[in-house]
């Protein structure tokens, strides 16, 4: 069943793009994407780089979408190049941007997904929105920027900042480190190396994150930066120790200085109160264990 509106993902091939876009789809949304990648026999996918400002205006003119949800970016923290974080995450965004506000049809609601890292070495605890911004490495210093120049469009357009805690799920890249401790349990591998395992963080499941993406852009709640997370805290060590008794298999861990970040955020986990009062806590969180359980079993 149709709504008779069309939904933007841009990085919709991406991990998370593929479940906003079925989430949107259910919800009655004509879905169209922009990717990287070569287009595939789909009228409704469009390879676009969003550097080249000209095909980005070109390809949001001939969709005129209702919604936007910006998901494309360079995300995995130990990229090789940072300059690429720049390039994308600020210049491209301000590109969508700019052809959005110059379109001649005024969208609904445009989500741009921002980051917890912009946090940073913070002080340990629940982190709200309030908390200064400092951030510890390239990507999160891109993503802090890339919110402040959007708030330059404010006025122009409908905008809504999400600030995402760790999430993860069936289909994200392994050289994340959830992925990759589930394969090493999946292939029954006898040693994981990792870095250090007594950091917390807020994992959530990318359903439940997509769900909350949907809410907010219906919420109205323009102007506003909002934390999208579980509110509760895993270590790693405890992910380990929920696959060990998912699968019945141990694994040695062998600490890998490689591995250990100079700038480790020890402690990370989201403060929802602001989400909550924005969207409401329409259904309760998927466990780690469900998430995990859902990872160790899917089929490759």
């Amino acid at each position: 069943m149709t709504n008779g509106k069309k939904a933007l993902i841009t990085g919709i091939k991406g991990f998370t793009g593929q479940y906003m876009a079925a989430d949107l789809s259910a919800a009655g949304y004509e879905v169209y994407g922009f990717g990287s990648t070569p287009a595939q026999n789909s009228s409704r996918y469009f390879q676009v780089d969003l550097n080249n400002a000209a095909d980005v205006k070109s390809a949001v003119d001939s969709i005129r979408p209702d919604v936007i949800v910006h998901l494309a970016a360079i995300a995995f923290v130990g990229h090789a190049d940072p300059n690429a974080f720049y390039n994308v995450n600020l210049c491209g965004t301000r590109n969508l941007l700019q052809a959005l506000s110059e379109s001649a049809k005024m969208p609904d609601a445009v989500l741009i997904a921002s980051s917890a890292n912009v946090y940073g070495n913070n002080t340990p605890g629940k982190l709200a929105e309030s908390v200064p911004a400092r951030p510890s490495n390239d990507y999160a210093v891109s993503k802090l920027a890339m919110e402040y120049m959007t708030s330059l469009f404010y006025e122009k357009l409908p905008i809504i900042i999400t600030r995402p805690f760790n999430y993860t799920g069936t289909g994200q890249a392994e050289n994340f480190l959830i992925p990759k401790i589930v394969k090493h349990f999946r292939e029954r591998k006898e040693v994981i190396e990792l870095g250090n395992i007594d950091v917390w963080r807020d994992f959530s499941d990318v359903r439940d994150v997509v769900k909350s993406y949907s809410a907010l852009l219906h919420s109205r709640s323009f102007g506003q930066t909002v934390n999208v997370a579980s509110g509760k805290m895993h270590s790693l060590r405890e992910v380990i120790d929920l696959c060990k008794s998912l699968t019945g298999h141990d694994i040695k861990i062998e600490v890998n200085p490689g591995f250990v970040r100079p700038n480790e955020i020890k402690e990370l986990c989201g403060d929802i109160t602001l989400l909550s009062r924005l969207v409401g806590e329409t259904s309760s969180k998927i466990p780690l264990r469900d998430t995990l359980k859902w990872m160790l079993e899917a089929k490759q």
